[in-house]
């Protein structure tokens, strides 16, 4: 039975230390991009929306077919 000591103070810490670690890198990926980046990912967004918008067929609203009207 002869184990290691282990200051749990010390433990505690260090497990602090880590999960405030995977947080800040989770922060980087998701917020630290620069202004240019920003536009360009709002821009390609914008684009495939409209390219998806163009493809939708429309229907009359007081069309009997539908069911509405």
């Amino acid at each position: 039975m002869s184990g290691d000591v282990v200051n749990l103070r010390q433990v505690r810490k260090q497990k602090a230390r880590s999960e405030k670690e995977k947080q800040a890198e989770q922060n980087r990926i998701s917020f630290g991009r620069t202004k240019a980046e920003k536009t360009l990912t709002r821009t390609l967004n914008d684009k495939a929306q409209k390219a998806f918008e163009q493809g939708q067929l429309e229907r009359p609203e007081d069309d009997p077919k539908n069911g509405k009207g």
